[in-house]
């Protein structure tokens, strides 16, 4: 598969009780693909993978691919910070049709440089083509310039995800070696397009999937006047969709929107009224309710 254009960070929605909808999942999927996506990554942060368990998390990866029907890639998350636990998770999905797996930095434990490397080298060894996912703000460690070099040249290590906040990463990494480089940052997509990456890993998308998948078309063919018309019209939403932890306002704006129930699982739980009643201004002013 090809690493170019809009990918959305699926959110997981949930029953009144607390269950996975695995129905309105299907829906969610097929209208996501229906507005123009390139594909879906199940199970991500955003898809609340830490509080899926582990029939869950395989389960809402199948459906996604189910439901896709092969019109968009399929970037499963299955990545932990215990490289047993990401190899099991990868492996549960080696056949399931999914094009490439999603793999965060190991979280809390903190690997140094050579840890970091065989672990996502362990993952890669399966032979599903893996996206890096560099997030030092929930992951406390950042994947060192020099070890995404050498995993750059390592079979099966596809991509990387750039969730730091920073353009210039982007060109240290397009500087140093050929790695496709998706956004992970809302934002920043179209700085982060200007100066190398390929397209985005998007929060946003599960809101406004036609129009961010029209900006980030319109970034790669280089017409950035009218991309940054579109990125000036949607930026309170890029804004507004991380005024409290991800994804609660993106889950929130979605059931504002009446496309899923607005339900978490604890640590997560429902927005205060002042987040939730901004979300819905932006809504509204955007047409989007």
């Amino acid at each position: 598969m090809t690493f170019t254009g809009t990918f959305t960070a699926l959110i997981t929605p949930f029953n009144t009780d607390g269950s996975v909808d695995y129905s309105a999942l299907r829906a969610f999927v097929q209208w996501q693909i229906a507005n123009g996506v390139n594909g879906l990554v199940p199970v991500g942060t955003t898809g609340e993978s830490p509080t899926l368990e582990f029939h869950e998390h395989i389960k809402v990866i199948t459906t996604t691919v189910e439901a896709a029907s092969g019109k968009a890639a399929i970037i499963a998350g299955t990545g932990a910070n215990s490289t047993s636990e990401a190899i099991g998770l990868t492996r549960a999905v080696l056949q399931s049709g999914v094009d490439a797996t999603l793999q965060v930095t190991p979280y809390y434990n903190k690997p140094n440089a050579e840890g970091l490397f065989r672990h996502f080298a362990a993952v890669a060894d399966l032979g599903l083509p893996v996206v890096l996912y560099n997030v030092p703000g929930r992951a406390a460690k950042e994947i060192p310039l020099d070890v995404v070099v050498r995993l750059a040249s390592y079979p099966n290590i596809a991509a990387i995800k750039e969730a730091g906040g920073s353009v210039d990463r982007v060109n240290a990494i397009k500087d140093a070696c050929e790695l496709p480089v998706l956004s992970g940052d809302d934002s920043l997509t179209l700085p982060m397009i200007s100066v190398g990456a390929s397209g985005v890993i998007s929060v946003a998308s599960n809101v406004i999937p036609k129009e961010m998948s029209a900006l980030v078309r319109l970034a790669l063919a280089n017409n950035l006047a009218d991309a940054r018309e579109l990125h000036r019209t949607y930026y309170p939403l890029f804004r507004d969709l991380f005024i409290d932890t991800n994804p609660i306002p993106v889950k929130t704006a979605l059931a504002l929107m009446g496309r899923i129930n607005p339900v978490f699982r604890l640590p997560l739980c429902e927005p205060s009224d002042k987040v939730r009643d901004q979300i819905s201004h932006t809504l509204h002013s955007l047409n989007l309710m």
